[in-house]
């Protein structure tokens, strides 16, 4: 199931595009390693996420029924079911951002992606989510490569080792979805112009160099945990990218609904505290 750019010989002049983290922007490193290329930015899919609640939105208001109100109210008074202001974005966002290329994301525990649970190593790409971590599996010039930003550069994954690493990603919980359709053949942007502060072209030698180096300083892996840990920590580095989400949100939202469903600021102090101390 070769689909376009993901098999075939000299994509990119042979290169891996990979991006490291950058706070909780895994979605849109994820994204851009399945296309392989700096396609989406951070404020890409805030746009996306805004459309998608604005349309949901619109559904619940025009849906009708008894409790159609009380639902939209509901709604209106909540954030966005698709963003949240720290960057960390649904997947129905990532669905909307890859049909742009034409490609589908489909549950790799669904019924049309039944040959790929027998046969992973026919595809071309796979996304992962637990919590608030999202990374890909990508096969780049028939080589599989897990791009997962927490690593400095993509590690290489074995046919074999493709299908026992995605059932032990199953087995701990991790959400997999598959996706095919016509990736991108190269990137539209020349790898001297691609330059979004995380992401990085390497050849898979200098990948391998990379993983090496980083294993044989033994430095532990990263994990989801940390990573949450070490955002809390540069939360206040991000003012820009929250204040471009928020507003992208607000505008989505009538004027009207904003009045009817505004907090008192006594109560969102309340809530506040109650969200800090809330255990994980």
């Amino acid at each position: 199931m070769d689909g376009g750019g993901g098999g075939g010989g000299g994509m990119n002049g042979g290169m891996l595009y990979h991006e490291v983290q950058e706070s909780k922007l895994c979605a849109v490193h994820c994204v851009n390693t399945v296309l392989q290329g700096p396609f989406f930015s951070e404020f890409d899919l805030a746009a996306v996420a805004s459309d998608l609640d604005h349309k949901e939105r619109q559904m619940l208001i025009t849906g009708g029924g008894g409790g159609a109100a009380a639902a939209a109210s509901q709604f209106l008074s909540e954030e966005s079911h698709n963003v949240s202001l720290d960057g960390d974005f649904s997947i129905q966002v990532l669905q909307k951002a890859l049909e742009v290329w034409d490609l589908q994301v489909i549950p790799l525990d669904s019924p049309v992606a039944e040959p790929a649970q027998v046969d992973p190593e026919r595809e071309n790409a796979f996304i992962c989510h637990l919590h608030d971590h999202w990374f890909c599996i990508r096969k780049v010039n028939g080589e599989w490569y897990n791009f997962d930003s927490l690593f400095a550069a993509p590690q290489h994954l074995s046919k074999f080792a493709l299908s026992a690493y995605l059932d032990s990603l199953k087995g701990f919980g991790w959400s997999i979805f598959l996706v095919r359709g016509n990736f991108p053949k190269e990137c539209p942007i020349s790898s001297f112009e691609a330059s979004n502060g995380y992401g990085q072209w390497l050849l898979p030698e200098d990948a391998e160099r990379i993983t090496k180096t980083c294993n044989n300083t033994k430095q532990p892996p990263q994990s989801v945990r940390n990573l949450r840990d070490s955002e809390i920590m540069s939360q206040f580095e991000d003012q820009d990218l929250k204040a471009a989400i928020a507003a992208s949100l607000m505008e989505s939202i009538p004027a009207e609904a904003r009045a009817e469903t505004s907090i008192p600021k006594e109560d969102q102090a309340s809530t506040a505290l109650q969200s800090e101390n809330k255990p994980e």
